[in-house]
């Protein structure tokens, strides 16, 4: 299940009742959807797409999507850093950002225009859909492993349209363990410049 957290009010959300609320307040949808006795997290794509058929279709329906994929990174991917420093930096796209994780693990930092920047950490099993011009970013876990069903309204998908903001730096591109921190760098420079 998927974690969420609020760095600037060191909070951290771990039930499902709570993680839907909080993110519903900012028009994102979460679904934990059981993935026991389904396709193996190493089937084919056309397997794990045919596995989740009624899933997909039920969020066609809802979103007005017209397209599926199935997206595998591995460490052994050609040219992987420079395919995730396309996302790692603050960005919208034109249309929602759905991903149903079926291996492995990311987060999406999201940049709700006045209030604190928070961290949903996906993982097997978790739905999440970014709509359309919300700021974020993406980043993956250290193992830098994910398999992910993504829905798009347009075949063509969709680029990332960059903010030009540079807030992704204040936060640590790594999942929500012990060296999750928000901008220690920035604080420990702040702590010297009032010394």
């Amino acid at each position: 299940m998927a974690v969420v957290r609020i760095p600037e009010e060191d909070s951290t959300l771990t039930e499902l009742g709570a993680i839907r609320a909080y993110l519903a307040e900012y028009g994102i949808w979460y679904e934990n959807w059981p993935v026991a006795g389904r396709c193996g997290p190493d089937a084919s794509a056309e397997e794990i797409l045919a596995s989740y058929a009624p899933e997909i279709e039920e969020l066609n329906a809802r979103g007005g999507y017209v397209t599926a994929d199935v997206i595998d990174v591995t460490p052994e991917v050609p040219g992987l850093q420079a395919m995730l420093d396309r996302f790692n930096k603050e960005h919208t796209h034109a249309e929602d950002e759905v991903r149903f994780i079926v291996k492995g693990s990311g987060v999406f930092h999201i940049h709700p225009d006045g209030f604190p920047v928070f961290a949903i950490e996906v993982r097997e099993g978790d739905l999440i859909n970014v709509p359309a011009g919300t700021k974020h970013w993406f980043d993956l876990c250290p193992d830098r492993c994910i398999r992910a069903i993504r829905l798009f309204r347009e075949k063509a998908g969709w680029t990332p349209e960059y903010t030009g903001s540079t807030v992704a730096e204040g936060y640590q591109p790594m999942c929500l363990g012990p060296g999750y921190v928000r901008g220690s760098s920035l604080r420990i420079e702040q702590a010297i410049k009032v010394a």
